[in-house]
C-alpha cells in the first residue's frame, strides 16, 4: 500500500470518501489535492468495484483505510477532531456534495466548514452524458450488460483479479485452452461471453472470456479466458481480466460440434472488438 511509504505528517490535503471504483467522479475529488494530497478511504466493506486495497491502482496519490466501523461511533466533532490529530499539517478537505460524517450520519459540509480550520472544498456532482457518475450506477450497468458505459463512467476497463485454478481439463482437447480463475470480493458481470484483456505477469493479451453455468458440459459456474493467438505453459497464480465488451448471453449447445464452432465464432467477434 502507498500509504505504508507516506507519513501522515507530510499529508497537506486529503480528499473523504468510500471510493469505490476510483471511477472519474472521484478524480475530480482527487484533482482538488495538492502534491501533499492523500486519500481518506472510509471502508464499509461493501466496496466490490475496487474492494480492498485495489484502488491504490487507479492513484498516484497514498490511500489512508479507516474501517467504518471503527469511526461510526464518533460524533462529527470528534471526527474532525481526529482528522486533525491523524494529519497534523492538514490545510484542505476535498468531499463530494452528498457528504456526511459522524454517528448516524450527523454531520454536514456546514459543520464541516466551520469547524475545520483549514479549506474545505466541495465538488457537485458529476455528470456524464446527462447521467451523475455514482458506484451504484456503474454497478447496474455491469450487472445489466453494458459493459461499454461502465467503462466509461469508471474512465478505464472493469478489471477483476482472480486466482488461476484447475479447470476441467476438456477445452485444450476439444475446443480451445483456457485459463480457469476463482474470483472473490469483485462484482462479477452477468453470465455470457466476453472480448476482455487478460493480464499475465505484467503483459496483457487480447481475449475472449466466459462467465456463468456451463450449461453444455457439467453445469457448474465457471470464470474462463482464452488468449487468442497464444497458449502459456507456465500460469501465474493470479490473472486479471479486463472487459471491453459483451459478445453474447450464455447458452446450451448438445452437439459439441456445434459449441466448438461458436467459441470459433466468438473469437472472431472478439478480435473485431479489440481491434486484433
Amino acid at each position: 500500500m502507498k500509504s505504508c511509504f507516506t507519513l501522515k505528517s507530510n499529508i497537506t490535503s486529503i480528499a473523504i470518501g468510500g471510493f469505490d471504483g476510483m471511477h472519474i467522479a472521484h478524480q475530480e475529488l482527487f484533482k482538488r489535492l495538492d502534491s501533499n494530497g492523500g486519500i481518506v478511504v472510509i471502508e464499509t466493506g461493501y466496496a466490490n468495484l475496487t474492494p480492498k486495497t485495489y484502488r491504490a491502482i487507479y492513484t498516484t496519490f497514498p490511500l489512508f483505510y479507516y474501517p467504518l466501523d471503527s469511526i461510526k461511533h464518533l460524533s462529527p466533532k470528534q471526527f474532525v477532531i481526529l482528522l486533525k490529530e491523524e494529519f497534523p499539517n492538514l490545510k484542505k478537505i476535498v468531499v463530494g456534495f452528498d457528504f456526511k460524517f459522524g454517528v448516524n450520519a450527523s454531520g454536514s459540509i456546514e459543520f464541516l466548514t466551520s469547524f475545520f480550520d483549514g479549506d474545505v472544498e466541495v465538488v457537485s456532482e458529476f455528470f456524464c452524458d446527462d447521467t451523475a457518475v455514482h458506484s451504484r450506477i456503474i454497478r447496474d450497468f455491469i450487472s445489466t450488460n453494458n459493459i461499454k458505459k461502465a467503462n466509461q463512467f469508471l474512465g478505464k476497463s472493469y478489471t477483476i483479479r482472480g486466482d488461476v485454478i484447475t479447470g476441467q481439463g476438456i477445452g485444450k482437447k476439444q475446443f480451445v485452452p483456457t485459463i480457469n480463475i476463482e474470483c472473490e470480493n469483485f462484482l462479477l458481470p452477468s453470465d455470457g461471453i466476453y472480448a476482455t484483456y487478460s493480464i499475465l505477469n505484467g503483459k496483457k493479451y487480447e481475449s475472449v472470456s466466459f462467465l456463468g453455468h456451463r450449461v453444455s458440459t457439467d453445469g457448474k459456474f465457471a470464470i474462463e479466458t482464452h488468449l487468442i493467438g497464444k497458449d502459456i505453459s507456465e500460469l501465474p497464480n493470479k490473472i486479471d481480466i479486463e472487459f471491453i465488451d459483451k459478445i453474447r448471453e450464455n447458452k446450451k449447445y448438445d452437439d459439441v460440434t456445434e459449441l466448438k464452432n461458436q467459441i470459433l465464432a466468438d473469437i472472431e467477434v472478439a478480435k473485431e472488438i479489440l481491434g486484433f
